[in-house]
Formats: structure tokens, sequence, C-alpha cells
């Protein structure tokens, strides 16, 4: 007597044609390629240490605030003194804005004394504003009280202190320039107040230098292409209750109405998915135009909060949404003449679907079962956004080198100019993070495939049971729990290898061995 041999679970005629018997393996499988699975077992071990690394090392809040004078991430709870909600960027000395804009000198933006305010403050029109360090030493305000006093306790300081303010090295400085905030920096607007400056003149203040280029220097140092990067970043973090909603949760609820509407609507499925396509690219394509600002008035800006009528900032941002905005054009094009074109193969699909309907009716599980690797890749995703985010923004805050001569500033402890460690800081990157984040990406993309791949497995091997069944009461009416386990031993290297190879198991041709017969 003989049986049949393969995947197939079914009831298949014996050679001699007159009975028929239970399809079974009788060949004992097991793991195989123990060496690359040894190998994929490290490529996770490496996947945790790098990810440790990153929640060691990062803080994805250097992604989108600055630092100020000394060394603090602005917006965090955890600096000294607490900057929560102290997110925006000041640069408190304008003389300083516009040497580091010169071109024939050496001194640089991030040298320049900056500070973290809840906003950018503006000059008044009928005296003149101070924006002082934070209080410490014989200031004895608290933080709230300084926020409240609008970051001014010129009047509690001493005459070394005043006449050390009046020459720009603090601990008080004068809001001369109004300025906006600008992706969380306050960009200085190059139109200096009347009554403030004049005001600080008859002070005796320090000359102040009245240029565009104190505008254009913070303009540039926001608009460089490494912050751009670093806010698209940022963003991606920000974004997370969209990502669930419209990334997780929705494609999870649309993907069981269409394994649904198959079961149900086979004939009208290929044409609702096809127009239901065009549509969708249509509207993205429509959303790219109005950010744009090619339709409305709603373009995005670098603003943040009310815009100044008077002042006009643009962004490397429009640009990009813009390129986007073409590139969406094209593919709306090339999406509708390509659905026009196949409207008579999509007839085709209908019979194809017709069996997929089949299967999903007599094998019910496989409306449930993708939601286990959908959990699993979630789980997944969360642990390696956050795990990102912190690479991306890892690295050791130093303080710079500089000129120390331009950048003096009152010390409030030691009661005295400081001219000796006055430098700004910034954030020193080593070059075996670029390393680390290049492997997060394509562990990224090796997972994916990963648990693709099972799950392509799994179905494929009841979808492969079903259709070529010989009987329909052979047919399994759900997964079977120890057939899952076997199917994942049994391949669990090669699906490994596969993802690993940047190629999942899906994008090879399928391969269905025929029913072999052994002779006793």
């Amino acid at each position: 007597m003989s049986r049949p041999l393969g995947a197939v679970i079914g009831r298949y005629p014996s050679s001699d044609g007159s009975t028929q018997i239970d399809g079974i393996i009788k060949r004992n499988r097991k793991c195989r390629d123990l060496a690359f699975l040894v190998v994929f077992v490290a490529f996770w071990v490496a996947m945790i240490v790098n990810s440790s690394f990153g929640f060691n090392q990062g803080n994805p809040l250097r992604l989108t605030y600055g630092l100020d004078y000394k060394g603090n991430v602005c917006g965090d709870k955890h600096a000294h003194p607490n900057l929560r909600e102290l997110e925006l960027t000041y640069w408190v000395n304008p003389n300083q804005v516009y040497l580091s804009g010169s071109k024939n000198s050496q001194f640089k933006l991030a040298n320049a004394r900056s500070i973290c305010l809840l906003d950018c403050p503006r000059p008044t029109d009928d005296g003149l504003n101070w924006v002082c360090d934070y209080p410490e030493g014989d200031i004895r305000i608290s933080m709230d009280d300084w926020i409240d006093r609008n970051y001014d306790y010129y009047e509690f300081l001493t005459p070394e202190m005043r006449n050390s303010s009046l020459q720009l090295q603090g601990p008080c400085y004068p809001v001369i320039f109004p300025s906006v905030n600008v992706h969380w920096r306050c960009e200085f607007v190059a139109r200096a107040s009347n009554a403030s400056l004049r005001h600080w003149q008859v002070m005796g203040g320090l000359n102040i230098d009245e240029d565009i280029i104190i505008d254009k220097t913070i303009h540039k140092s926001v608009n460089a292409r490494s912050s751009v990067l670093k806010r698209y970043v940022a963003d991606i973090g920000k974004s997370w209750p969209v990502l669930i909603v419209c990334g997780g949760l929705l494609p999870l609820f649309l993907s069981v109405i269409w394994l649904l509407m198959i079961r149900h609507l086979v004939a009208a499925m290929p044409w609702v998915t096809v127009a239901l396509f065009n549509v969708l690219i249509v509207s993205v394509t429509m959303f790219y135009y109005l950010k744009a600002g090619w339709i409305g008035n709603d373009a995005i800006s670098p603003v943040i909060g009310p815009p100044d009528p008077y002042y006009h900032v643009f962004g490397r941002e429009l640009n990009h949404i813009r390129a986007v905005a073409i590139l969406m054009t094209l593919i709306m094009v090339v999406s509708v003449l390509t659905s026009i074109a196949i409207a008579r193969r999509i007839l085709m699909a209908t019979s194809v679907l017709k069996v997929a309907a089949k299967v999903i009716g007599e094998v019910q599980a496989l409306i449930i079962f993708p939601v286990i690797p959908y959990a699993m890749l979630a789980i997944f995703y969360m642990f390696w956004l956050s795990a990102a985010l912190h690479l991306f923004s890892s690295g050791q805050i130093v303080q710079n080198n500089c000129d120390n001569s331009n950048c003096c500033a009152f010390d409030l402890v030691s009661k005295r100019v400081n001219c000796d460690r006055c430098c700004g800081y910034g954030v020193r990157y080593t070059p075996h993070i670029a390393i680390a984040i290049f492997f997060h990406l394509f562990g990224c993309y090796w997972a994916t495939q990963f648990f693709i791949a099972s799950s392509a497995t799994v179905i494929a091997g009841s979808v492969a049971s079903y259709y070529w069944a010989r009987a329909r009461d052979s047919v399994p009416p759900s997964f079977r729990l120890y057939e899952k386990a076997r199917t994942i031993q049994s391949w669990v290297s090669c699906l490994g290898l596969s993802g690993g190879l940047i190629c999942g198991i899906h994008t090879l041709p399928p391969r269905i061995d025929s029913p072999q017969t052994e002779s006793h």
C-alpha cells in the first residue's frame, strides 16, 4: 500500500484507485539550517543591545528643542532648573547673533547665549523689557515667579549687575527686536523697536547692531538640512495617536471588512477595490495640494502659533511638500490610466476571488488568524519606533570650544563676569551612532519580512490544504494549533533567511510537490 507525501491535508486515491486514504505527512520534519538560526537569534540579540544603547544615550526632546546656556534641553522637566513647558530657545544677546552671521567672524550661533522660555518676548512701546537669566544666587525668586514676571527681575539687580547688563553681559538683556516662534526657536525680526532702542540708549547701553543678518542667521540654522531631518523624525514620535488610529486600528478594521466583502460580494469586489484605490490616490494628492498652498490658504508654515502679518518665513519643508505633490500627481495619473487599461483583466480577478471566498467560507479562521501576526508586529513597531527616536537623538552634550572674549557673561553664583567657560553647548555624535541607526532600520525590515513570511506560510498551508483536497468533507474547519507550531518549527530558519535577504517567501515562486508514492 502507498501513501501520499507532502503538506496536503485531504483524502487521495490509493495506487490502485479503489480506495481513499487520509493524506498524512510521514516524514519527521524538523528545523533545518541551524547555522543560520544561530545568526537569526544573534540578530535579535543585537537589536536588543542596539536599542538599549539608544534608550541609555538618547533624548527625543533634542530632535525638536534647542539647548540653553547651561547645556539643558529646552522642555526637559529633569533639567536643572525644571524647564517643563519652557520649550522655546531665545538668544538673549543680539550682538552675538549678529557676530555669528558676519562673514569675517569665527564666532558661531551655537556659542551665542541662549535661554529657554515659554513664549517669544516682544518689545514694549512705552519702555524697555528685559529677559534675565534663570534666577539663582542672590536673585531669590522661584522659576514660576520668574515666568510670571515675563523673565524680568532687573529691578532686583545690584549696581554691578546693572552695569554688566548694559554691556550686554547679563544677567539681564534688553528686548530690542521682536521675535517669532519658528520651529521652537525665537527668530528675530530685523525691525528694532524705536521706543525700546531709544530707552536703551538713554540708559547708556552698548551699541546694538541693526542688520538683516540677525534675521538670516537664526533662520539659516533653523532651516539647515540636519535640523529639518531631526524635525521629521520628531514629528513621527509626536504623531503617535495618528499612527495608532490611521496606521493601526483603521487598516485592521478595513481589512476585516474587505474579507467579509470577498465572502459575500465576490463579483463587485474587484471594481470596488480599484475604485476605492483611485479615490484614495486622488484624495491624498489633493491633500498635498492644500498643504503646498496651491489650493486654498492652508499651506504649511514654519511659524508656530499666530503668525506676524508683516513677517513671512519660508521653510524648507514647503519645498518638500510641493515635490511630493508633484510626485503624487504623476502617481495619480498612472493609477487612473492603468485602471482603465486593465479593465478587461479585472474580470479575470473575479474567478480568483470566488476561490478565495470558498476558502474563507470553509476555513473561517482565515479572517481571525491575521490578527495574531498583526498584534505581534504592532508591539514590535512600538518598541522599534521608541528605540529609533532615542537612537536618532543619542549623543553627548558637551561644551563647545570658542573665542571666550565674545561670550563673557555675568555668573549669578560666583557674582562676577565669567569669560572662562561661557561657550555654548552642542550634541556630539560619534561615528558608530550612524552604524547603529542603519542597523536599526535594516532590522525593522528584516523583522517585518519574518513576521509576514511566517504568517503567509501558515495561511498558504491552509489554503493549499483546501485547494488540493479531493473531498469537501476533508477540509479542516479551522487551523490547528499544533500545525502552526510545526510550521514555524520546521521553517523558522528559512523564514529568517528570507527576511535577512530582504525577500519574503511570498515573493518566491510557489512550489507544490505532487503526491508521491512509496512501495512497501
